[in-house]
C-alpha cells in the first residue's frame, strides 16, 4: 500500500509528499475509505489528451483523469494531472497554483471515495468537500 508521485514530460511540483500522503490518508478516512496503491501522474496537457483520447474517447484537455482500482472499501487508482490545466485554472479562478494543485489532487480521492461531480448539484458538492479538505491540510501548505 503507497502513495507514489510521478512525473511524464514535467517537473514534479513542490508539493510535501509526506504531508500531502498523511492528508490524503486522513480524508479517505473521513470518507470511511483506507488508501491502497495510489499513484498520481503529474504531466502537460498533451499527455492527458491523449490518455483522454485513448482510454476515454474524449478530445479535450482536462486536468484530471482517474483510473479507479478501489476494491471495497480500499481506494486505489492511477491519477493523471495535467499541471499545465491545473496553472490555467489557477490564473483563471485567482488562486494559488501550489493549492489549486492540492485541489485536483484531492479531486482525485474525493472520486476514487465515490464523490460524483457531472449531474445536478453534484459539482458544488464536490466543490464543497475539496474546500473542507484544503481546510484540513491547512493555508501553509
Amino acid at each position: 500500500m503507497a502513495i507514489t508521485y510521478q512525473t511524464e514530460g514535467v517537473k514534479l511540483p513542490a508539493i510535501k509528499r509526506r504531508i500531502v500522503s498523511s492528508w490524503i490518508k486522513s480524508v479517505a478516512n473521513l470518507h470511511q475509505k483506507t488508501v491502497g496503491d495510489l499513484a498520481y501522474v503529474f504531466c502537460n496537457d498533451q499527455r492527458i489528451l491523449e490518455i483522454n483520447r485513448e482510454y476515454l474517447q474524449h478530445d479535450y484537455y482536462t486536468d484530471i483523469i482517474t483510473f479507479d482500482y478501489a476494491e471495497g472499501d480500499v481506494i486505489s487508482g492511477d491519477i493523471f494531472i495535467s499541471l499545465d490545466t491545473v496553472k490555467s485554472n489557477s490564473e483563471q479562478f485567482g488562486t494559488p497554483y501550489l493549492e489549486e494543485i492540492h485541489r485536483i489532487i484531492i479531486h482525485g480521492v474525493l472520486h476514487l471515495c465515490g464523490i460524483n461531480d457531472k449531474g445536478p448539484g453534484e459539482r458544488e458538492n464536490m466543490t464543497r468537500l475539496e474546500n473542507e479538505a484544503l481546510t484540513i491540510l491547512g493555508p501553509d501548505l
